[in-house]
């Protein structure tokens, strides 16, 4: 029996294109009515796995659709450039033995397993860094569709109507692009049975808001980095980060909300249904305060207690480490900024470094403040992803990368 822990995973919202997307084309061609959703048509997403097998699974969700989607002509395959597959990387995926299978609205479904034979064993170090292209055909009309917007990573679809294209080169085939991925929300790989797994669960600062398009810098991936450098092997890093999550809000779910469900309400299907957690970062709050969400610190510290209590009943010996919240004091976003914001930040802050309830704390606000303005560091602020001055919230990717060296990796790995 395999042991299988996930290698990546892309939290999803919706439908689209209800979200935060970054860097995203324009859509209106390859998906004309967000209605309807995808028509006949095959997406080529590029993911980037933190650890390798020799065997995958993928998770299909429409756990965000209205209708049953059928997905068929399923095949993964090692990315030589652009929608392009390695020769004889690409290979046919089967659920329950068979090449369709039908999702219904508000489910989602793992694959069977299936053998990757350019992986050399597991955390093949030889791939580290390189993208599996997953490629999946929606047959007929999929109705709006489940996704994760800030994908941040160039993917690929064919026009409607040209039908499973998931076993072809990609040469030809595949004319537009997305920055957003779509029905796929993780991967997991065979691995050891002493592999590790930490998941970083957050908002837009976690998603990578500001880092570079196709860069892998958001903060999870310079952690990955480090723990690599290290010469650590047996070791993954899922990001459950989306843009403009809550952990307690919006208090009304009914309508679609950009930042998906709450931190809490999506807990279950985003950490603990994924394979082989063993360590939890949680940033996450900021939202709750301004914009869209008016909670008290309480309010939310409240809520932080409530899902640890929920992690640790799920997931045995699980280590849980809380990050603070960086300020976004001084933010040109309309819904961030304000001195009321700062102070609940600020407290939540407090409770995270001093309270008993945390394995561990990540202190981003120290790395990233700037002590004479109470704002963010100057030199993190410019926007890494479109360029320009940047919003005075989400850090670059020279931020980013402060924000991961300042985690403690031997209280990591505890």
């Amino acid at each position: 029996m395999a042991h299988w822990v996930t290698s990546w995973a892309g939290s999803v919202q919706g439908p689209y294109p209800i979200g935060n997307p970054s860097a995203q084309p324009d859509l209106r061609f390859a998906l004309p009515n967000p209605e309807l959703g995808a028509r006949d048509q095959t997406f080529r997403l590029m993911v980037r796995p933190s650890l390798w097998g020799p065997r995958a699974r993928l998770r299909l969700s429409n756990a965000l659709g209205v209708r049953p989607v059928t997905f068929d002509g399923v095949h993964v395959g090692l990315q030589r450039s652009g929608s392009v597959v390695e020769p004889g990387s690409n290979r046919p995926v089967t659920f329950e033995g068979g090449r369709s299978v039908t999702v219904p609205p508000r489910h989602w479904i793992w694959s069977d397993p299936v053998d990757l034979p350019f992986v050399a064993g597991a955390g093949d170090p030889a791939l580290l860094g390189r993208r599996l292209a997953v490629s999946l055909h929606v047959a007929g009309e999929s109705g709006p569709m489940t996704w994760h917007a800030k994908g941040l990573t160039t993917s690929y679809l064919t026009a409607p109507g040209a039908g499973a294209r998931g076993a072809s080169d990609g040469v030809l085939e595949f004319p537009f692009t997305t920055t957003s991925w779509f029905f796929l929300d993780a991967v997991d790989m065979a691995a050891p049975a002493e592999t590790r797994l930490i998941v970083c669960f957050g908002d837009s600062i976690t998603d990578g808001t500001g880092s570079t398009l196709n860069g892998d810098d958001r903060w999870p991936d310079v952690l990955l980095r480090r723990l690599q450098a290290r010469g650590i092997r047996h070791v993954a890093v899922a990001n459950a980060g989306i843009g403009g999550n809550q952990v307690i809000g919006p208090a009304d779910y009914a309508q679609p909300f950009p930042g998906g469900p709450s931190a809490l309400d999506r807990m279950d299907r985003d950490v603990i249904g994924l394979s082989g957690v063993t360590t939890v970062i949680w940033l996450e709050g900021i939202n709750d305060f301004g914009g869209n969400g008016k909670a008290s610190a309480e309010a939310v510290i409240e809520g932080m207690t409530r899902g640890i209590a929920r992690l640790r009943a799920h997931i045995p010996g699980v280590r849980v480490i809380g990050a603070t919240a960086v300020t976004a004091l001084g933010s040109i976003s309309p819904a961030h900024g304000d001195a009321g914001q700062d102070a609940k930040r600020r407290r939540l802050n407090g409770f995270i470094r001093e309270s008993d309830l945390f394995d561990g704390v990540a202190d981003f606000d120290r790395a990233i403040l700037d002590p004479a303005t109470g704002g963010m560091r100057a030199e993190f602020v410019p926007d890494s992803t479109i360029g320009g001055p940047g919003d005075w919230l989400h850090p670059n990717r020279a931020g980013y990368q402060a924000m991961a060296a300042a985690i403690d990796l031997e209280a990591l790995l505890e």
